[in-house]
């Protein structure tokens, strides 16, 4: 088994990569990668030098991993600011480090791909021991390993690395009939809410279309980058992504993409009482599968009452009850969700800290930190909108 650090996804055939089992995540794609490089969002100058690890046989491809050198923790979403401030005070380096992530994209997945027929247990931990070797012949200071699925998890603490877990908030698909189905599970009071939010919206002349990867054109790609910038722009921050990233994948991507666009239908004119418009005044963006839904970024071009909270929830959830899409994944933090029907919900990080002396006091950190955690979740599940919290 030869194992081989790439400089770019390029270098690795794409039907190789995407045969892997896990590849089937929209993130994981080797199209999605791909666009990642092809259009600035990662490579020369961002921080995030792409060096895939995959170990080959005699078959070809057996096993890949996403992976990226650092030179800071910005678009990661697990937090390790405060372990990078340590290493300064005592003269030491933390950067640069080594991540196996998806870059800019907190949604839990795979992240050691194993080809299908092979042992994956056996192969994660090859994959796992090259990582180690290339932080080490490189003086990486460590390997981090994000928002890990359950078999990356285990493969992770098998080999000695430090778990980390957070709390996201998830929606689960019990197999309702529909949306209205799915709010006779809520108490009274949350169910009545939930109709008022979107009744708000449905009177202020909003209506919502479906468009996947290959409907979008380069006009409405323009309106839809518009509206998520602008978010960013609101909170001092140009996006993550580009511009032609999204031009990209909606040609590779195809219906792995999806976005929900808020109508606005403007009163006819009097001169012509039987006309009027539609204009688009927001959109969510998403990606999906067969398994699950992650909302990534959304946007509007103005105020209107309860508009995010049916763009980017409410359209979503109905959207997996009508194609049995099985979770919803809505991205990081937002306590609000959890009146909507999102569970907290743990996710998992793993870290290989090469000093000895900061591993022990970094594991100390995160036992600490995870009963934190738990509390929290434990906390915050008390007050789910359902008659009966689900088990």
């Amino acid at each position: 088994m030869r194992a081989t650090v790439h400089s770019s996804i390029d270098d690795v055939d794409p039907r190789e990569w995407n045969a892997l089992a896990g590849s089937r995540c929209p993130f994981l794609r080797h199209e999605f990668l791909a666009a990642l490089e092809h259009t600035g969002c990662v490579g020369a100058g961002t921080g995030w030098e792409p060096c895939p690890v995959t170990l080959s046989d005699e078959m070809g491809l057996a096993a890949a991993a996403p992976a990226y050198i650092k030179t800071h923790s910005y678009g990661e979403f697990v937090f390790d600011f405060a372990w990078a401030q340590a290493y300064s005070r005592y003269g030491r380096r933390y950067y640069p480090k080594l991540i196996v992530a998806v870059p800019f994209t907190p949604a839990t997945g795979p992240r050691l791909l194993v080809r299908p027929g092979l042992e994956p247990a056996v192969l994660a931990k090859r994959l796992l021991e090259a990582l180690e070797a290339h932080a080490a012949s490189h003086r990486l200071s460590s390997v981090h390993a994000l928002f890990l699925d359950e078999p990356a998890r285990a493969a992770c603490e098998r080999a000695g690395w430090l778990l980390r877990r957070d709390c996201q908030f998830h929606w689960t698909n019990r197999g309702y009939a529909s949306f209205d189905a799915y709010l006779e599970t809520f108490t009274a009071e949350k169910r009545k809410k939930a109709r008022r939010e979107r009744r708000r919206v449905a009177e202020a002349g909003i209506r919502f279309e479906t468009r996947f990867g290959g409907d979008l054109d380069e006009r409405l790609l323009d309106g839809i980058y518009a509206f998520h910038r602008e978010t960013f722009l609101r909170h001092g921050n140009e996006p993550y992504l580009t511009r032609e990233f999204f031009s990209e994948i909606a040609r590779t991507l195809g219906d792995a993409l999806m976005i929900k666009i808020a109508m606005h239908q403007s009163a006819p004119r009097v001169s012509s009482p039987a006309t009027s418009s539609q204009t688009p005044v927001a959109a969510a963006i998403f990606f999906w599968s067969e398994e699950a839904l992650y909302g990534r970024y959304w946007g509007a071009s103005d105020e209107y009452h309860s508009l995010h909270f049916e763009t980017c929830y409410h359209q979503g959830i109905e959207f997996c009850i009508e194609r049995s899409v099985g979770r919803f994944e809505p991205g990081t933090q937002g306590e609000h969700k959890v009146s909507r029907g999102f569970e907290p919900t743990l996710t998992w990080s793993a870290h290989h800290i090469a000093d000895s002396a900061f591993r022990e006091a970094i594991g100390d950190y995160l036992e600490r930190e995870g009963g934190a955690i738990d509390d929290y979740a434990a906390e915050v599940r008390e007050h789910v909108p359902y008659r009966k919290a689900p088990a």
